[in-house]
């Protein structure tokens, strides 16, 4: 039997532990630019000079932001650790790139309540209930039908950052319009159905499982994709979710429409959604659970602002929309 190939061997080390495709695709194309970078040696033939000359060219020669740094030096870890089972001890104690320290944007009420009426039909329920909810874009993209408790007004977050799970709130104003979007959904997904397609993703191998699950109402995407796809791990045709990239070209259109000077992506109505419940008198450590950041000081930076001394009020009838 020959040996694999080594991007292989890490491709099945990350789905081993259930890393995201984005994941695997980022760390496969650091680890190449890294093989490439040295001439194609093999990196079980290379150790601290070869690492720390490659992200030192990163930095100096290509000029990459901290963060893209510090995403290749991830990428490296990896490597050494899961597929080559190569323990580098000073690997762990690299310094990694100091990030710089940005305020948020965050826009007004009266800026988002614009920004939302600016953006084409098929996105304004997707960004509405970002803002209503502060879910990150993807987390709102992978959100699944039986993630919806309609009865006590949240959402089950699911494997969001740092895979966790954690419920967020579902306001109010926006039950109707999503309880009506999901009739469409379902008209589309029965469709797909009497095609003999139907089916949707699962993870952590559910599908094996529960072999009929992925067919199930329940389990579909909320927001689905116009069109089906093959899924590049497994070939299977399928309707994915909507592409996340289409969601922010849209809100940076709006911007644009609106004659906005500041950087509008969907995390900044993320962070928005933070500032406006501070200055409603929501409690901070509330705001924290329902953004799911393990420490305060980061919901602190994403909401700038002075805390309201208010008691916490029930968090549904409060969502500015």
């Amino acid at each position: 039997m020959s040996k694999p190939r080594l991007l292989d061997s890490v491709r099945d080390a990350i789905r081993t532990r259930h890393y995201s495709p984005r994941t695997e695709e980022s760390y496969t194309h650091w680890i190449k630019r890294y093989i490439f970078f040295h001439n194609k040696r093999h990196p079980s033939e290379m150790g601290e000079t070869e690492i720390t000359a490659f992200l030192s060219h990163l930095a100096t020669d290509k000029h990459v932001a901290a963060s893209t740094q510090n995403q290749a030096l991830s990428a490296l870890l990896f490597l050494y650790k899961h597929v080559l089972n190569i323990e580098l001890d000073w690997l762990d104690d690299i310094v990694r790139a100091k990030r710089p320290k940005r305020l948020p944007t965050v826009l007004t009420q009266e800026q988002v309540a614009s920004l939302l009426d600016h953006l084409p039909a098929r996105y304004q329920l997707f960004c509405r209930l970002m803002y209503g909810t502060g879910m990150r874009l993807l987390e709102t993209a992978r959100v699944r039908v039986q993630d919806i408790d309609f009865d006590y007004k949240q959402i089950i977050v699911r494997s969001g950052k740092g895979n966790k799970d954690r419920v967020t709130i579902l306001p109010e104003s926006l039950i109707e319009s999503l309880k009506h979007h999901l009739i469409r959904v379902k008209a589309l997904h029965q469709r797909d159905l009497s095609e003999g397609f139907g089916n949707v993703y699962l993870p952590f191998a559910l599908s094996r499982k529960y072999p009929n699950a992925d067919r199930e109402w329940g389990w579909q995407y909320v927001f689905p994709a116009d069109t089906r796809s093959k899924d590049p791990r497994s070939g299977i045709i399928r309707r994915h979710h909507i592409y996340d990239k289409t969601v922010n070209r849209a809100l940076r259109r709006a911007a644009q429409m609106i004659n906005s000077t500041k950087h509008i992506t969907s995390h900044a109505l993320r962070h928005s959604f933070a500032t406006h419940l501070l200055e409603s008198g929501y409690d901070i450590r509330t705001i924290q659970a329902l953004l799911g950041h393990k420490d305060v000081k980061t919901t602190m930076i994403v909401a700038p602002g002075v805390l309201p001394s208010a008691t916490l009020v029930h968090p549904v009838r409060r969502i500015p929309m």
